[in-house]
């Protein structure tokens, strides 16, 4: 039979997916393409916002109008945080949470042999283990994802996703030495560690995140890049460590949220901005050339005139090389939810564009700041203008141009000029 697997939402779930896929191929089942008709229809889903849950919605109606025949089967954090959607989408035919992600065969077969409407989602509890997905190729043949930790106990007071996937657990360093070796073995170049809260990787058994880090770096020569982070775990000595070794990628997404401590602490994030700050410092002072690239949420409940200006203020003075920003988004089953003090969508898009202003000068000059530099890149894609494309250590995004396909390798490139959100420059080896 055909199927499909069409993800929404973070990293994990791209990774998830592809474990999912490399178990139906192996199950007999045809991999088609997103767009190609399927006997069987899995949608990875995302909850983090109430857009990524309407995108679900969209996405499921879609399918059942193009192809009436196929099995749709959710699954992903929407399935796992919200088990009665299956029953407010008749177009669904199985519902499987996060937790039964292993019985996708047997249940899928199963379906397939009754034809009876499944929904089969299981609550997390606080001794869950650790599903080690092997996973060892993707559809990008530079570039790979690794998870090594799930789950989270954070529960800041937006966030839907401690219901949607328990509580912190981690993989060994064996599995992510084999992961690792596997990647490189089939010709990837980079692979990015990421979790669902990546920092708090080994504070369920013994470990800690700088041995995951470490054991990634050792076990092949191809660089290694860390996902989102939480700001906390970027101590000095766990930088000092990172820093001796040379394929480790010294990019840095920290994420902020807020450049205001009383909205920190509405969020129940667990920082201030003195000690972001003092963690940011210190990876200048330890890197040559990191980046530090961020995540802010504009019109969170509360957030006053003063406290957004505040926000804006320390944007401005960590100077970011890239921010992503969005506004605040209402989700059922948090404390923010219920909060007093909702913004206006019209408050909170102003907001965002004022913010996105402020963001703007840190990347540019944090961009002018690599002209001159010689940096290794790697090539991902060809564009339309005749420009190679691809990604330095720390994660500039660089234009160049090669009489040769350089396509996949890694290339020093010396950074000539800067441009809106790239850079561009110059091949300065004929030696590929």
């Amino acid at each position: 039979m055909k199927v499909k697997v069409l993800t929404l939402g973070c990293k994990v779930n791209q990774f998830e997916s592809q474990a999912m896929l490399r178990e139906l191929s192996e199950n007999g089942y045809e991999i088609v393409g997103e767009d190609d008709a399927a006997d069987v229809s899995v949608i990875n889903s995302c909850a983090v916002t109430k857009a990524s849950e309407q995108k679900a919605v969209k996405m499921i109606h879609r399918l059942r109008r193009e192809n009436p025949s196929s099995v749709i089967v959710l699954t992903g954090c929407m399935a796992q945080a919200f088990p009665e959607c299956g029953n407010e989408l008749p177009e669904v035919d199985i519902v499987l949470g996060n937790k039964r992600r292993s019985d996708l065969i047997p249940v899928l077969n199963g379906y397939l042999a009754g034809q009876t409407k499944l929904t089969m989602v299981e609550g997390y509890g606080k001794n869950d283990p650790y599903e080690s997905l092997f996973v060892d190729d993707f559809l990008n043949r530079t570039r790979a994802y690794l998870k090594i930790e799930d789950g989270c106990n954070r529960f800041c007071s937006y966030c839907i996703i401690p219901y949607a996937r328990g509580r912190v657990r981690s993989c060994s360093l064996d599995y992510i030495r084999k992961e690792i070796a596997a990647f490189a073995g089939n010709g990837y170049r980079e692979v990015v560690i990421i979790g669902i809260n990546l920092s708090s990787y080994g504070s369920d058994n013994g470990l800690t995140f700088s041995d995951a880090v470490s054991a990634a770096c050792e076990s092949a020569d191809i660089r290694i890049r860390l996902g989102s982070l939480e700001p906390e775990a970027m101590d000095i000595g766990t930088l000092k460590k990172l820093s001796g070794y040379k394929n480790f990628c010294p990019q840095f997404h920290l994420a902020l949220q807020s450049g205001c401590n009383e909205t920190l602490r509405r969020m129940n994030r667990h920082y201030t901005t003195e000690e972001y700050e003092e963690i940011v410092c210190n990876i200048r002072s330890v890197f040559d050339n990191p980046s530090v690239t961020t995540d802010v949420m504009v019109g969170f409940p509360g957030e006053t005139e003063e406290e957004f200006r505040r926000s804006m203020e320390f944007v401005r003075k960590i100077g970011f090389a890239r921010v992503h920003i969005f506004p605040y988004s209402r989700r059922a089953g948090t404390v923010a939810d219920r909060a007093p003090g909702q913004i206006s969508p019209e408050v909170k898009k102003e907001r965002a564009a004022l913010m996105a202003q402020a963001a703007k000068q840190g990347m540019s000059e944090f961009l002018a700041s690599q002209i001159g530099r010689t940096e290794s890149v790697l090539i991902e894609t060809l564009n339309k203008d005749g420009f190679y494309e691809g990604y330095t250590m720390n994660y500039t995004h660089v234009h160049v141009r090669s009489e040769e396909n350089i396509s996949g390798l890694v290339v020093p490139v010396r950074i000539t000029s800067a441009k809106d959100e790239s850079c561009f420059g110059e091949l300065i080896s004929a030696d590929l």
